[in-house]
C-alpha cells in the first residue's frame, strides 16, 4: 500500500497536478484548487497547525500520512518537502482510497 500511493504522487507531480512548499500549498489552499493535503509525519507543530488549519477552514481534505518528510520528498525528486497539496480530484481521490 505505501509504494502505491507514493507512486500516485509521483505521477501526479510529474504531470504537474502537485504544489509544494508551504506558501504555495496556503495559496492553492485558498484558492480552492488544492484537492487533498499530504502531511509527512514529522513536519513542525508550527507547520502542521498553519496547513491544517487552513485545510478546516477552506473545507479541503488533508491526510498525515505514515511517511516521514524524506519518504515523500523521494516521491517526488525533490528534498526537504514536508507536505504536497494534489491540484487535480482524480489523483486525490485515489489517494484518498489507498490511504483511508
Amino acid at each position: 500500500m505505501k509504494s502505491n500511493y507514493l507512486n500516485i504522487i509521483g505521477i501526479a507531480f510529474r504531470a504537474g497536478k502537485c504544489s509544494t512548499g508551504e506558501e504555495t500549498i496556503v495559496k492553492d489552499i485558498q484558492k480552492k484548487r488544492a484537492k487533498l493535503v499530504l502531511i509527512a509525519n514529522d513536519v513542525g507543530p508550527q507547520t502542521r497547525k498553519k496547513l491544517t488549519d487552513k485545510c478546516n477552514s477552506y473545507d479541503v481534505p488533508y491526510v498525515i500520512v505514515s511517511d516521514d518528510r524524506d519518504t515523500l520528498s523521494n516521491a517526488i525528486g525533490k528534498s526537504h518537502r514536508v507536505a504536497i497539496a494534489i491540484l487535480e480530484e482524480g489523483f486525490a481521490k485515489k489517494l484518498e482510497s489507498l490511504l483511508g
